[in-house]
């Protein structure tokens, strides 16, 4: 027995100026626009202390300094709006 194969296509969201998810890149991880450049890397190596002059040289200037700041931002977005799930409740002694 077969399965109809779906219509229905997934596309691009746009999460702003530089960061797309696009199913059809690197599996729908967060990408920078134009690139396979993932930015769960970028955002680590901005945690590993690298300056964001050294990440952009990293990637032969593929994403700017402007592209870093979004994914930073959008990084702190999101964890401020889920930090009551995140919260760990104290050890009871």
């Amino acid at each position: 027995m077969t399965t109809p194969m779906s219509t229905h296509s997934v596309e691009a969201r746009e999460l702003g100026r530089f960061i797309v998810a696009d199913p059809a890149i690197c599996h729908g991880q967060l990408t920078f626009r134009g690139t396979r450049i993932l930015v769960k890397h970028v955002l680590e190596q901005v945690a590993m202390g690298m300056s964001w002059d050294a990440v952009a040289d990293k990637w032969r200037g593929a994403i700017t300094k402007e592209a870093i700041a979004e994914a930073v931002r959008l990084a702190s977005d999101a964890l401020v709006a889920r930090q009551h799930d995140l919260l760990v409740e104290p050890a009871r002694a």
